[in-house]
This record gives C-alpha cells, sequence and structure tokens, in this order.
C-alpha cells in the first residue's frame, strides 16, 4: 500500500469515510493511511475482500470527485463569460476552487453557485431622469395663437399682409425673410460650410430664430430681455414715457410671452443730449447702461451720427457678441434708408449675427402714401413738427380708445419735433415686433417637429448649449481699430447718469479698504443726480393735458445727468479700482456739456491724474472719442512703477491740489478694456 501513498493524498472524506479510513499527519512531514479496526475477528481471506472492497471504493470516489471538478470549473468559466473574451475572474484561480469544494455531494449546487459568483463590491451611479421641459406643447399652441393674432392685427391695420411686409419688414436695411429658414439650418453643426453656402439673408433670419429658440426651450430663462441705448429719441423725449416705442413695444408684445408663462421686457437707456454724450463714448457703456444679459439689444443716435458711425456700429456688434447670449444688434433710425454702402456691408458681413437696421421714415414711404405729391399740390407735410396723421390713421391703436378728444390727437402726432411722436413711435414697435413675431413662429414649428420626432429641444438649444465666442471667432474687423474690437470681453464702464440696467466695470476704491493704495487719505468727493421733475422733458402739450389727469405718472422719464465730483482741495481724491482690462485703454468723461474734456482735464492745473500712484504726464492725453472725454491710457504702461500692480489690480486716482476755480470737476464715465 506504500506505492499508492500520493495518489490519493488530495482526496477529502466525508465523516462517514472517516469511519474506516483516515488519513493523518506522519512523520517526515508526509501523510500515512492508518488502518481501520478490523471487520470481525474471523480469518484472512475476509481481511483481504475487505480490502479490495475499500479500495475500488475509493477509486470510484475519486474518478466521481474529478468529474465533478471539471463540470464545475466549465460552468464557472461560461458563467463569468463578458463578450470579450474574458472568463473567471482573475482572483480565483484552480486550486482555490478545490478549496472551496464540500465533502458532500447533497452541498454541489451551494458549492457551484458560490463558485459562480465570487463576493465583489459593485458601485451603481444612479442618472435621475432629466425634468420635462417647462415649455410645454401646451406653451407652444398658446404662444401660436397669440403670434398669429398680433400678425394677424397689425396685417389688417396696415391694409394687407403685402403692405405689412412693406411697411414693417422691407424698411430695414436689409429685409427680413423667414420663409426659407429650415431646421437643419437653425441646427447646422458645420458653421463653415453654413456660412460659405447661404446667404446673408438667410444667415440673418436663422441667428433670431435661434435667439427665440434658445430664449423658449431654456429652463432657466423667465424673461425675454432687450435693451435699447441711444439718445434722447431712444428715451422717448417730447413725449410720455408711456408712449415711447420700447414701451409700445412692452405692451404689444408681452401677451405672447405672456402664453408661454413667461415675460418681456424692454430696458430702456436712452439718456438725454444734455449731459453731453454721444454714439462715440455711450457705446462703451452698454454692459452697465443695459443687462449683459439681454436677449436683443437696440441702438439709435440719428441725429448725431451724420453717416460717420459705422465703426462705432462693428465695435459694438463685437462687444455684443462676448456677451452671454451673444444678442443681435438692431439699429433704429428715424430717417430714410439712404443706402449707405459701409453700414449696407456691415449689415451683409454680420448677417450671421442678425445684425440690421431700421429705417422709420422708410416705413411710412412703403406703405405707397404720396407724400411728396401731398407737400407739393397741397402743401401738407406729414413729417413737419405736431401735425397730425401718417397718411394712413389719424391716430394710434390705443389712441384709438381715448375718451379725452385732446389726448387722442396727441397720439396721432407723427414727429414732434425732431423726436417722433406717439404714430412714428408705434410704427416703430409694429416694425420690430412684426419681425420677431415671424421669427418666434418659426422657432415653435422647429420645437414642434423635435418634440414629434420624440426629441428634446434641450439637446441642441439649451442656453447651456450656446457656444461661447472668443475674439478669434469672429472675422477680421472691417472698419474699427482692432485694438480696441478685437477682444474677449466688452469695455467695462462706470456711468454715473440714468438710468442703468447693468453691471459697472470700474468702481470707486472704499477710502478704508486694506488694498487701497492712497489708505489714510482724504478720499472725498461727492455723488450726485440730476433730480428733475414729473415734466421733465414731456413736451408742453402732454404737459398741460396730464397736469389735470390721475395717471400723470407714467409721463416720467427715466434719465438724469450725474456724476461724482469735487470742488475743493479738502475734498481730496477719488481712487477707481480698474477692472480686469486686456489692452490698458482708460478714459475718463467729464459732465456736463458737449466740450468740457479739455478744459476740466487736460488744461486744470489743479488736478493730479495718477495710475497706480505715478502722476501721469498730460502731455500724452488726447481728448478722445469725442470732446467731454479724455484718453488718458491708450494701452497698459510697459516700465515704471505705473506698470506695477502689487495689490492685483489697477488703480486710477484723480486729486484736487488747489480749490477749483469755476465749475467743479464732475466725472460722467470712467471706462476701460
Amino acid at each position: 500500500m506504500a506505492n499508492n501513498h500520493h495518489e490519493y493524498e488530495e482526496v477529502h472524506l466525508t465523516d462517514d469515510d472517516a469511519e474506516d479510513i483516515e488519513l493523518v499527519s506522519g512523520g517526515g512531514g508526509g501523510r500515512q493511511r492508518r488502518a481501520a479496526p478490523p471487520l470481525s475477528s474471523s480469518g484472512g481471506s475476509n481481511s483481504s475482500a475487505t480490502k479490495w472492497i475499500v479500495i475500488l471504493f475509493l477509486i470510484v470516489l475519486v474518478g466521481v470527485y474529478k468529474l465533478g471538478m471539471e463540470e464545475g470549473k466549465a460552468e464557472v468559466q461560461h458563467e463569468g463569460f463578458d463578450g470579450g473574451g474574458g472568463g473567471i475572474n482573475d482572483n480565483y484561480s484552480e486550486v482555490d476552487v478545490k478549496q472551496t469544494q464540500h465533502e458532500n455531494d447533497d452541498n454541489k449546487d451551494v458549492q457551484e453557485e458560490q463558485i459562480k459568483q465570487p463576493e465583489t463590491t459593485t458601485t451603481t451611479t444612479t442618472v435621475p431622469p432629466k425634468p420635462p421641459m417647462k415649455f410645454t406643447m401646451d406653451h407652444l399652441t398658446k404662444m401660436r395663437t397669440e403670434c398669429n393674432n398680433l400678425i394677424n392685427t397689425l396685417n389688417d391695420y396696415y391694409y394687407g399682409e403685402d403692405k405689412a411686409i412693406a411697411m414693417l419688414m422691407n424698411s430695414h436695411i436689409a429685409p427680413w425673410d423667414f420663409n426659407e429658414v429650415e431646421l437643419d439650418h437653425v441646427d447646422s453643426s458645420d458653421e463653415s460650410t453654413f456660412v460659405n453656402n447661404y446667404p446673408p439673408r438667410k444667415l440673418r433670419a436663422v441667428k433670431l430664430v435661434n435667439t427665440m429658440l434658445r430664449a423658449l426651450v431654456s429652463d432657466s430663462q423667465r424673461t425675454f430681455l432687450m435693451g435699447g441705448i441711444g439718445s434722447s429719441v431712444m428715451a422717448g423725449h417730447d413725449n410720455c414715457h408711456y408712449d415711447a416705442y420700447e414701451s409700445q413695444m412692452e405692451r404689444l408684445f408681452s401677451p405672447i410671452w405672456q402664453a408661454a408663462d413667461m415675460e418681456f421686457t424692454f430696458q430702456n437707456a436712452g439718456e438725454g443730449g444734455g449731459c453731453g454724450d454721444s454714439f462715440e463714448n455711450q457705446v462703451w457703456c452698454v454692459k452697465q447702461n443695459i443687462s449683459p444679459d439681454v436677449d436683443v439689444v437696440h441702438y439709435e443716435w440719428t441725429y448725431f451720427e451724420h453717416g460717420r458711425a459705422y465703426d462705432w456700429h462693428e465695435s459694438l456688434l463685437r462687444w455684443i457678441q462676448m456677451l452671454p447670449k451673444q444678442p443681435p444688434l438692431h439699429i433704429f433710425n428715424t430717417g430714410r434708408n439712404i443706402k449707405n454702402d459701409r453700414d449696407e456691408k456691415l449689415t451683409d458681413y454680420y448677417a450671421r449675427y442678425g445684425f440690421n437696421a431700421f429705417y422709420m421714415r422708410t416705413g411710412f414711404e412703403n406703405g405707397g402714401y404720396d407724400y411728396e405729391t401731398e407737400k407739393t399740390e397741397k402743401e401738407i407735410d406729414r413729417f413737419a413738427w405736431g401735425h397730425v396723421g401718417d397718411g394712413y390713421h389719424n391716430t394710434t391703436r390705443y389712441g384709438e380708445l381715448e375718451e379725452d378728444d385732446l389726448r387722442k390727437t396727441s397720439l396721432g402726432v407723427v414727429m414732434r419735433n425732431w423726436h417722433p411722436g406717439p404714430m412714428g413711435f408705434q410704427l416703430t414697435s409694429d416694425s420690430f415686433t412684426y419681425v420677431y413675431t415671424h421669427a418666434i413662429l418659426k422657432a415653435l414649428d422647429i420645437i414642434e417637429k423635435e418634440v414629434n420626432d420624440g426629441k428634446d429641444p434641450r439637446e441642441k438649444w439649451d442656453a447651456s448649449t450656446r457656444p461661447i465666442f472668443m475674439k478669434g471667432d469672429l472675422p477680421e474687423p472691417m472698419y474699427c481699430d482692432p485694438m480696441y474690437c478685437v477682444v474677449d470681453e466688452p469695455p467695462g464702464c462706470l456711468n454715473y447718469e440714468l438710468p442703468t440696467f447693468g453691471q459697472w466695470g470700474p468702481r470707486v476704491e472704499d477710502p478704508d479698504d486694506d488694498l487701497n493704495p492712497y489708505l489714510g487719505e482724504v478720499q472725498k468727493w461727492n455723488v450726485w443726480h440730476k433730480d428733475n421733475d414729473l415734466w421733465y422733458m414731456v413736451g408742453k402739450q402732454d404737459t398741460s393735458l396730464f397736469k389735470k389727469r390721475d395717471d400723470a405718472e407714467m409721463c416720467r422719464h427715466l434719465d438724469a445727468c450725474g456724476g461724482i465730483s469735487a470742488s475743493k482741495a479738502e475734498d481730496g481724491m477719488v481712487v477707481f479700482r480698474l477692472p480686469k482690462m486686456e489692452v490698458g485703454l482708460v478714459v475718463v468723461c467729464g459732465c456736463c456739456g458737449k466740450n468740457v474734456g479739455q478744459n476740466m482735464f487736460m488744461d486744470n492745473e489743479n488736478l493730479e491724474i495718477s495710475f497706480n500712484t505715478v502722476p501721469l504726464n498730460k502731455t500724452t492725453f488726447d481728448v478722445w472719442p469725442n470732446n467731454k472725454c479724455v484718453r488718458l491710457l491708450k494701452k497698459f504702461p510697459t516700465s515704471g512703477r505705473e506698470s506695477e500692480t502689487p495689490t492685483g489690480h489697477h488703480y486710477l486716482a484723480l486729486k484736487l491740489l488747489e480749490n477749483q476755480v469755476g465749475a467743479d470737476v464732475r466725472i460722467s464715465h470712467v471706462f476701460t478694456i
């Protein structure tokens, strides 16, 4: 039996088997078999027979055991297949499997299950389902109904769709056309191919439709926001504020957005000319004058431009593309479309960004009324100051509901003077609203198609999917100074004039702030605003009328001059902490008047101007960009202490050295880039 010693050393026996034969540790680390007690006291033949029976039983038992092991391994390998050529977990070897094998066939199923499912730690991440889009199909249906109602109203008011389109859509420097806009145009993944293969009119329409799409499907947006910068025309002077085109547009356009449980707001940041401003300095403050979160920007400086504002139009257009919603720029001009060659080129060149311009006088004339013949033969000038009736209607639509005849007549004025009257502003409001409503209808069609195809429109047009523009993403400028208009952020501005709706850039540093480089010095300049009464720039006719009415407050205008000023040496200095700048341009503007820059800043020997605590040489200044402003730095200093920023910020300081003789030093704006 010694020769069979190793043959059985791996055999695991049950407790019952151990009654017959037992494997025990022997000397030298080997295993020895200890004989079972004799079965009986009879002779050797019975003992020999019994021995062979036991041997045969053991041989059969070993065979069954090995067969079971092979089947178990095969089953484990099958269960562990992962489709990629993998098998059982590498941490489990054949020896491990054998060691987990029970000694009882009755437990075999349990053993195989343990082998097939080794203990592992599994982490399951549950992604919560995306909540339903806030803009529902019910909203879509109601909004579409409101859009169609408005378009039908304006079509009827302007004597049919063809005439309405001529007056309201074709009165822009580039006529609007949404008929050819399709889903694949708005959803173009290859912008370069799209831009290179479609005409400007389609690119322009696609941008506006895209603007509406994103506003509607973005769950985070509950207000469609427009903002306008401009002159006293934008402000609505010589009218009640209620009659300005922005106010009329809020009343006309709001029901469409309310159908989607949203709001429409138009921020009117128009400023009167009495503060001395022009487009040259106001465009730098777009991010403060109106909210940087605007969906569309309007601009108007009709009587100041004289055909020479194309470079500022381009700068403004490029700057606002760096705002979060990359709003289209739409210009309002009270006159005729005289086909300014440079603005026409800009309109096509920047069509993909939605750029366009509306001409009010052209809108009236596109309706077919023969103003020239009437003026020649009847000496009636519909655009003369104070004239009532535009040739199509004698008062505004809401004027037709007025019970007060004087008010009704006032609402029929086309031009108060150089400022439009309510009739002129109504056409302006109607034009922009008509265009935007057509864009919304196209957006609704696209949303409906996506939903019907089982797709979530937010995947394409949610605000979070909007690409971020950097300066290199825009085409090379045509007219504007690339040093200032090719930038990644709009200019920063601190504008003390009212109103403002956005974010300031520079700010007055706290005199007690530890980072203030002039900590401990006197800093007592005074902020002020002109206190305009209710009737400021309302106009004589409406002032007389509304002084007798209870709703006079709706006439109040929002704009007022303002600034931060000093008159005595004891006022000390004012310290501005400047925002992050790309170029290093620093400009300061004075108030109030169009020509105050030279005397107030450049020629004033009582005024010391410092940058980063270093007094600047005034011979390096220039009057720019208009006569109320002075450019202190064209770009960052490259050497000297003025080029250093120990606190991480740049600082501008103005200090009165002696009592001011004559006018106070009044700062209305500080802007940088």
